[in-house]
């Protein structure tokens, strides 16, 4: 893969043979973050899990204290009080039934986050094949499947984020922008990092973090020590 000029000089600033303190890792993703855009800084975690046994899935939700610095376009499936409980909450769209085509036919997915009432999930399930390979599927572990509709969506406001094992068994998930404080970045990766060591699967023997790097969207990786963790 060709490397911009950008990147191989905020590559320099990192030594790929050393595994760093968290701390340093996440200011040092921050300060090689040079694209002229605000970065997202993400975490990515490999660990010792084998996703095709259900046991040792990973998969939650966890609220960053200083939020992800993007505004989150929120979707709700639900009806009757629930409507109205979802617009006063601050939801982007609100609806049932009618939604189904407008996704299913027209491709229409300007959300980021679906919410759904219980009650509303076999409408939901009907576009499992569309919504479910974006990860945009409803599910009770993130919270997303509640009837506590005003809830879900100020804790999606606030900064909450999903993280699940991908097929490689990794976890990626964002910790907030380049441009925030470091301080506030150690927070929200400190945060993130409490949940998944809470996640671990109680099925799985031996190592559950192999390696953790953090690296801003177009910035080099930089490896984190797993000792602490």
């Amino acid at each position: 893969m060709k490397r911009g000029k950008k990147y191989k000089e905020a590559a320099k600033q990192v030594d790929r043979t050393v595994t760093y303190e968290p701390a340093e890792a996440v200011a040092l993703a921050k300060k090689t973050a040079v694209a002229k855009f605000d970065e997202t800084i993400e975490v990515h975690i490999r660990t010792g899990c084998d996703g095709r046994h259900a046991e040792q899935q990973i998969r939650g939700a966890v609220v960053l204290p200083n939020g992800t610095g993007k505004t989150v376009k929120v979707l709700v499936f639900a009806k009757g009080d629930k409507v109205n409980e979802a617009e006063a909450a601050g939801a982007d769209y609100v609806g049932g039934d009618e939604l189904i085509p407008r996704i299913q036919n027209d491709g229409w997915l300007d959300f980021d986050v679906v919410v759904a009432t219980p009650d509303m999930m076999g409408v939901v399930g009907r576009l499992g094949k569309v919504l479910g390979p974006k990860g945009l599927m409803p599910n009770p572990k993130a919270g997303t499947v509640t009837m506590d509709v005003t809830k879900a969506i100020n804790d999606i406001k606030a900064g909450k984020i999903e993280y699940r094992l991908d097929k490689s068994n990794i976890i990626h998930a964002p910790i907030g922008k380049a441009s925030f404080e470091e301080e506030k970045l150690q927070e929200n990766f400190n945060t993130l990092m409490e949940a998944i060591v809470k996640a671990r699967p109680s099925a799985l023997k031996g190592q559950f973090l192999r390696s953790i790097t953090v690296s801003s969207t177009m910035g080099p990786g930089v490896k984190v020590s797993v000792a602490k963790f």
